[in-house]
């Protein structure tokens, strides 16, 4: 693989867009190549309080500007967006008309340290897939990090980066930004209707996540899971551009002389000519049908870049479901509870009643209201669950649609907690209590996180009392 080594290479006068979290880290490290000589003028832009910005200038002591504006002005020859600002946004577009170039934070990440970028995307499944990825790599004593999306900043790990590959969560928000990113291996896991205000319309969502393989050469692996469409279809668009791609499937061997699935009831990698065996996948502790796909797909980059299978059957059959993903997180009179306080689209409830036990589920549905269409989770609902309780601000439409679709055990609640109450009102020994909600969580709460942690208190706090 061709490699663009810039790190020490003068980056001219820079702004940075927004002063959350990725802006600073970026800030952090633009101070530092500052006084080595490579910047010139920096300034970042973004909305911040007065004391926000009192705490910043402090930080920084002179070294940079701090403009609380989303109005760009000035000349730069570098612009680096943080992830949450749309392409489409005011405070994107004054960049452009303001600089000479303008990338998100992956992008100039992966220009200053190019070596050992394996990149993972995918509208569900990529934080378990990324630290999937880095676990296994660890087991065979590889150097790795689970980075990007995922967690800490990618542009912090390498200013301290050592011989390790960077296994990077990338949304598609970054990936948007993106001219030059080019990693040795690339997944995609699904893409389906999601992050559309973002986006303004769903294909420019598929091409932002399509954008993960622009820069892939025939010694690059491409790995998709051609169970969905839009995997599949690209999977045939980059072997016609040369790409060397491995075909991923939770049931029969795709085509192709990469490939990867679950052969009767193992999970099988075949790659270079070489079969793998990793293991049955019902032994993984993470269940479903994608989760069979999440670990096929890790385990073959893995492999890809020099893990031995020996290693990986050991580390796939340990590894546990990832916080608020379909995470068991209790037990009480014969009653299961499960945490997918993570499925904040219809796609991923779908996948979670995949490996949901059917007639025996009740799923709790609502949250902030994405007014995405609910025809198929309200037909896998139908199908799957004894009943639904809808709370929160999508409530009263989630319910609307499961009634529409004959679905006569939907039930409404104003907020989780009711929502909780009333579910376990409804439950008998031997049911399931599944928080699956198919929305956002800022009606009630910070994040998917929070959402997530006030289940489990509820489940530590009133599971035995019924």
């Amino acid at each position: 693989m061709a490699e663009l080594s810039t790190s020490s290479t003068r980056l001219g006068d820079v702004c940075v867009l927004g002063l959350g979290v990725t802006g600073q880290a970026l800030l952090e490290y633009l101070v530092r190549a500052k006084a080595a000589g490579r910047v010139g003028r920096l300034v970042a832009f973004g909305r911040a309080k007065d004391d926000q910005l009192d705490a910043l200038e402090a930080r920084f002591k002179g070294a940079c500007e701090i403009m609380a504006t989303e109005e760009v002005e000035g000349s730069f020859d570098l612009a680096i967006a943080s992830p949450g600002i749309s392409v489409f946004s005011p405070f994107f577009v004054s960049a452009r008309e303001a600089a000479v170039e303008v990338i998100g934070e992956p992008e100039f990440a992966f220009r200053e340290s190019p070596e050992r970028w394996i990149s993972i995307t995918g509208t569900n499944g990529k934080t378990t897939t990324t630290t999937l990825v880095a676990a296994l790599l660890r087991a065979s004593g590889l150097g790795a990090k689970a980075l990007g999306n995922i967690g800490d900043a990618l542009i912090s790990a390498v200013a301290t980066r050592a011989d390790e590959w960077f296994c990077t969560e990338l949304s598609s928000y970054q990936l948007a930004t993106t001219r030059l990113l080019h990693p040795r291996v690339a997944i995609l896991l699904n893409v389906t209707p999601d992050h559309l205000s973002w986006h303004r319309s769903l294909e420019h969502y598929e091409a932002s996540k399509m954008r993960e393989f622009a820069n892939l050469e025939p010694c690059d692996l491409a790995i998709l899971v051609v169970d969905d469409e839009a995997c599949a279809r690209q999977a045939s668009a980059l072997e016609q551009r040369g790409v060397r791609v491995c075909r991923v499937s939770a049931s029969a061997r795709p085509i192709g002389k990469d490939a990867a699935w679950v052969a009767d009831g193992i999970l099988t990698v075949e790659l270079g000519g070489e079969r793998f065996e990793l293991g049955r996948a019902e032994d993984l502790h993470i269940k479903g049908p994608h989760n069979h796909t999440n670990a096929l797909a890790a385990a073959t980059a893995a492999l890809f870049v020099g893990a031995s299978a020996e290693a990986l059957r050991g580390a796939l059959a340990a590894f546990e479901p990832l916080a608020h993903r379909v995470e068991p997180v209790g037990s009480s009179d014969g009653i299961t509870y499960i945490d997918d306080s993570k499925a904040t689209n219809t796609d991923a409830v779908e996948k979670a009643l995949d490996a949901a036990p059917e007639g025996k589920t009740i799923i709790l549905l609502g949250g902030t209201d994405k007014g995405t269409d609910l025809t198929t989770l309200s037909e896998k609902v139908a199908k799957v669950c004894k009943a639904a309780v809808c709370y929160g601000e999508a409530g009263p439409r989630m319910r609307a649609a499961l009634e529409a679709a004959g679905f006569s055990r939907a039930k409404g609640a104003a907020h989780l907690a009711d929502a909780f109450e009333c579910a376990r009102e409804l439950a008998d020994r031997g049911d399931t209590i599944l928080l699956s909600p198919a929305c956002a969580s800022f009606d009630e709460f910070s994040g998917f996180e929070e959402r997530g942690e006030v289940f489990q208190a509820l489940v530590a706090e009133k599971a035995g009392k019924r």
